[in-house]
């Protein structure tokens, strides 16, 4: 699958698929600036995108991906890992940062699989689930 940035006109497809994974779309604001300031990364199979990823460089002037989404049918299949490398070989800066709760064994799972080490955790986020903060260097 290959992995492109997105285009206006993949828009409301975005929003479906973070809609179906979150119930709601008040992303939308968020994913409409990404597209146009060309920080959201797709993969599309056929003519669906089946995964997303945004990042942002406003973590201590280090990039920070903020969020990851996968299409339920095509999750375990290693379409995070392949927005990681990839995010990781495009990074414009050094140090890549993201995070994922405590209690999402998967991604932390994806996260160590791709050579990405613990940075810390922050308390107060989701009651009771730390969010965990994970790092890569970049070349």
């Amino acid at each position: 699958m290959e992995i492109q940035n997105a285009r206006e006109t993949d828009f409301h497809n975005i929003i479906e698929l973070d809609k179906k994974m979150i119930g709601s779309d008040h992303r939308k604001e968020e994913i409409v600036q990404a597209i146009k300031e060309e920080r959201c990364l797709i993969m599309y199979q056929e003519d669906k995108i089946v995964a997303f990823l945004i990042y942002h460089t406003h973590f201590f002037d280090c990039c920070f991906i903020s969020l990851i989404m996968v299409d339920p049918f095509y999750q375990r299949k290693g379409l995070a890992s392949s927005l990681l490398t990839h995010m990781s070989k495009i990074s414009p800066t050094n140090k890549l940062f993201s995070s994922t709760n405590e209690s999402n064994e998967s991604m932390k799972k994806t996260f160590i699989k791709n050579q990405f080490k613990k940075s810390g955790f922050v308390d107060n986020l989701d009651e009771g689930d730390p969010e965990i903060i994970y790092f890569k260097e970049c070349y």
